[in-house]
């Protein structure tokens, strides 16, 4: 048994939160960040454009492996450093002040992108779900107003505390799983032909408009890349979890595991289901899966699945809220953002950081303003959210390789393997990063444009910018508690 407040003052900060979460409500969260009936479906449409099966299948397993080995490396460091503010504490431990100010703002910016992008994605389902029910035309303002709604419900489920946030993604994990269950038996009892196991593992579709295969599969694979987002949610709520050092990183491996599990299962059961590539594709519902879920079930049974995904989504954009929530109170508590004293408060009923929550929520609903004018304004925010997240998580593990001297490994850590898998890592994501930021289809128009490499040299010059005027004078993480706690800490006094 490890004392959890005492680990949490030998890096200079006083418990204030809620310590209410156990390792199963931890791995919870990330999986429903995760959200395979999110993002593993919202990105079906682009996986079978860009290599069809072969690459949706065959990218979903290479990069869950990867991004397991990722989440190994990224445990270990948090289990050295079980705090709110995760990636960017761990940077400045490692690195110092500046690669703790880029690794902030990148997470950050990453994560509140992430709100922005599953809500919208969730009001797109629920306006195709409108339509299919009601006859509903879901236009650009139509999208947003059932966007702002759910952005709202979020706001309002995380102020009532972590307790309930915990309950929801128990929930959730089990809604997933046997949502995943349901939509792929359904799919395979239905009469009629399904697609041969050739066509699942070995058929490539080029849509892309480019000739070299290999690049269109390196595309391809970013369908998973999007998918396999968010689970640092488990680092961000550490100081709130029970054993958080052993807690925390099980929590990221293990969610990402049941993620690739349950992804593998989803996609290959709509695969098999598809009757018509070219229909399913170019479906006037925008969202291919539920032209599966038409031409194999019928419009009513559709319309139920359809349900499922969307609660889902409403699930994973919550728990989303949740962890970006606790970064931006960490944040503010070391003065990184402007007015950190509002930020940083934290409710005495509840002890949740209730300002940080709806800071959150107002600048996701920021982020979405420009859907209403741009058809691009959707894939800018998407590219916010990878472009932020993904450096972000590897910046720590790469310090720790940097700074093998600086690091003192806690109770959970990958001992020999340490090495070999974190420089893995670091090459990972750097190739991942730059395909993040290539083109995703040819010709390049203003529609097709990527803004994922315009959004990284946005936020890098935004971290600059601040930094610069504000930052270097107000952020400052605290000292080391005092001799005596790390010493008790050290020894794993209860």
């Amino acid at each position: 048994m490890l004392d959890d407040d005492a680990a949490l003052r030998s890096h200079g900060y006083t418990p204030e939160l809620a310590r209410k979460m156990g390792g199963f409500g931890n791995t919870a969260i990330s999986f429903t960040v995760i959200c395979v009936l999110a993002g593993g479906m919202t990105m079906f449409g682009f996986g079978m454009n860009a290599g069809g099966p072969a690459v949706i299948m065959g990218g979903w397993v290479g990069i869950g492996f990867m991004t397991l080995i990722l989440a190994m490396c990224l445990g270990e460091v948090t289990s050295a450093y079980p705090t709110s503010g995760g990636l960017y504490y761990m940077a400045h431990r490692l690195g110092g002040q500046g690669w703790a100010w880029v690794t902030g703002w990148l997470n950050l910016l990453g994560l509140v992108g992430a709100i922005c992008g599953i809500d919208y994605g969730c009001a797109l389902v629920v306006g195709a779900f409108a339509n299919l029910q009601w006859g509903l035309d879901p236009t650009p303002g139509t999208t947003f107003l059932i966007f702002v709604g759910i952005l709202v419900l979020h706001g309002i489920l995380n102020s009532f505390g972590v307790r309930l946030v915990n309950v929801l993604n128990s929930i959730s994990v089990w809604w997933q799983l046997s949502g995943v269950t349901l939509i792929v038996a359904t799919l395979a009892l239905a009469p009629g032909e399904r697609q041969s196991a050739d066509f699942v593992f070995t058929h490539f579709n080029n849509g892309t408009g480019f000739d070299n295969p290999a690049f269109v599969a390196g595309l391809g694979c970013l369908m998973a890349a999007y998918t396999f987002c968010g689970y640092d949610a488990s680092s961000h709520l550490s100081e709130e979890t029970k054993q958080a050092q052993i807690a925390a990183p099980q929590g990221m491996v293990r969610a990402v595991a049941w993620s690739l599990g349950a992804g593998f299962v989803l996609l290959a059961g709509l695969l098999f289901a598809i009757e018509d590539y070219a229909g399913t594709l170019g479906t006037s519902t925008g969202f291919p899966p539920a032209q599966i879920f038409i031409d194999v079930l019928g419009t009513g049974v559709a319309k139920g699945l359809l349900l499922v995904v969307i609660l889902a989504q409403v699930f994973c954009g919550n728990a989303e809220t949740a962890a970006a929530s606790r970064m931006a109170y960490a944040f503010s508590r070391d003065g990184a953002l402007p007015f950190s004293a509002t930020w940083r408060r934290v409710t005495r009923r509840t002890k949740t950081p209730l300002p940080a929550v709806w800071l959150c929520v107002g600048i996701a609903l920021l982020l979405a303003l420009p859907s209403l004018y741009s058809p691009t304004a959707y894939a800018a925010v998407t590219a916010i959210n990878v472009i932020g997240i993904t450096p972000a998580y590897v910046i720590p593990v790469y310090l720790r390789r940097r700074h093998p001297e600086r690091f003192e490994p806690g109770p959970w850590n990958l001992g020999r393997w340490s090495k070999p898998l974190g420089w893995t890592s670091v090459g990972y994501v750097c190739v991942l990063t730059v395909f993040f930021c290539l083109p995703q289809s040819s010709p390049v128009t203003v529609e097709t444009f990527n803004y994922a490499g315009v959004t990284l040299v946005a936020v890098l010059l935004l971290s600059w910018l601040t930094w610069i005027t504000k930052g270097r004078r107000s952020y400052r993480i605290p000292t080391l508690g005092s001799e005596a706690e790390s010493i008790a800490y050290s020894e794993g006094v209860v």
